[in-house]
């Protein structure tokens, strides 16, 4: 077995992240001291926003009103699919009731967080699909309230088309916020709000290191990073599909790599030859930000077979991995470390992205090891329970009393001693 690299990147380098924690420390704290006021400030001196935070139910219709009906179908389109692999995963989601021993019963029961935070990224691009993959999830998960934040544009406030989609799906408070500021603001349950249980969404450098100062006060649902992407592609794929899934990716920027794992040295040598073309080929500023990400993280790999090639892709462990190639339910079998996974030709990351159903609030970083993506089970407690009669209190209390004092808890054995029968 042999790997070949036919572009490499150098590791990406260790940031040095300690003057963001100290700026979002200070945030933090000036906003723990100063409430409501210091978010306003926060909100005039970095998005110069001065209008109200919290949008109104006029103001909320007067933007949907705004958006142009053929986007409001595509959208709709999109929460659709959204809601409807949402209820399909809370389906599975079962709770139970089992006699452990004769006496005890013992059962588990599922229970929506009471608020959330949902944050919907602004910035370069308006990220409509972030603000229906957050706040439907929460909805069909039960999540009684629901505050959405997202950055605000200079007299403009949130994008129309952002609003429609918090709207749509099921927003009940939106703030005129971004940044550490609306994270901070959804924690507190500030504006109206209630504080919130978790949050969710993807969001800069700033945005990520805010949820992971409030981790532990709330729950968050991870420590993302840069979005990544790897497509397998064996002699069968298109080079022309491949090289625009690659450039596609790439184009959310420098720090997001891809990755190309090919066992046919045609088809990847194709996609190096090609991929400049059609970078070249975007607007200015996307071709601006898929240019470095391909220069300076991008890899393609040469394997000698698909099972080389699969233990590639587990030990990367992308965000997104792509299959094309041939027997997609081998693939389907024997891939274990991916946050999605999109196969054969017909489809594309950008379906996820957008519109095609499955949460694209995936693990970044190699974090798919160990974990899935945003789905309505984060929105979930699974609680346990338990209840017994004399008879199981009995057995139990003889049996708790001994391991208690092995372990030299006492008052653990005394209070299960009461429950013994005489």
């Amino acid at each position: 077995m042999a790997i070949t690299y036919l572009k490499s990147a150098d590791p990406r380098p260790e940031v040095e992240n300690n003057d963001i924690r100290d700026i979002v420390a200070i945030m933090l704290a000036n906003i723990e001291r100063g409430g409501e006021a210091a978010v306003r400030d926060y909100a005039m001196k970095l998005d110069g926003w001065t209008g109200e935070i919290v949008l109104s139910e006029d103001e909320r219709k007067a933007a949907c009103t705004r958006v142009p009906e053929d986007l409001k179908a595509d959208i709709r389109f999109a929460h659709a699919n959204i809601r409807r692999f949402a209820e399909a995963q809370k389906a599975t989601m079962g709770e139970c009731e089992i006699e452990v021993m004769p006496g005890l019963i013992a059962g588990q029961k599922q229970i929506p967080v009471s608020s959330a935070g949902c944050y919907v990224p602004g910035g370069r691009y308006s990220h409509v699909a972030s603000a229906l993959m957050t706040i439907t999830t929460a909805k069909v998960a039960g999540v009684p309230h629901i505050t959405a934040v997202s950055p605000t544009r200079p007299e403009v406030g949130i994008p129309d088309a952002i609003v429609f989609a918090m709207d749509l799906s099921g927003a009940d408070l939106i703030l005129n916020l971004g940044g550490v500021q609306g994270i901070a603001a959804m924690a507190k349950g500030m504006f109206g709000g209630k504080p919130a249980d978790i949050l969710v969404g993807p969001g800069n450098s700033y945005v990520a290191e805010a949820k992971r100062m409030l981790f532990g006060s709330v729950g968050i649902d991870m420590f993302a990073g840069p979005t990544d992407s790897l497509v397998v592609a064996d002699h069968t794929a298109s080079v022309e599909t491949v090289a625009w899934d690659l450039v596609s990716q790439a184009e959310h920027g420098k720090d997001s790599p891809v990755w190309l794992v090919a066992t046919d040295r045609a088809l990847a040598e194709g996609v190096i030859n090609r991929v400049s073309a059609l970078i070249d080929s975007l607007p200015e500023t996307n071709a601006a930000a898929a240019r470095i990400a391909w220069d300076e993280r991008a890899e393609v790999i040469l394997c000698d077979s698909r099972e080389e090639a699969a233990e590639v892709a587990d030990r990367y462990a992308p965000e997104h991995l792509q299959v094309q190639a041939a027997d997609l339910d081998w693939w389907l079998d024997r891939l274990t470390a991916y946050g999605s996974l999109f196969l054969g030709k017909e489809t594309t990351v950008a379906f996820g992205d957008k519109t095609s159903g499955p949460n694209h609030v995936l693990p970044t970083s190699g974090a798919a090891r160990y974990t899935g993506g945003l789905s309505v089970h984060k929105f979930t407690k699974t609680v346990t329970w338990q209840r017994c009669n004399d008879v199981a209190s009995h057995e139990l209390a003889l049996r708790t009393a001994r391991i208690s004092r092995v372990e030299g808890m006492e008052g653990h054995a005394r209070a299960a001693e009461l429950r013994k029968r005489p």
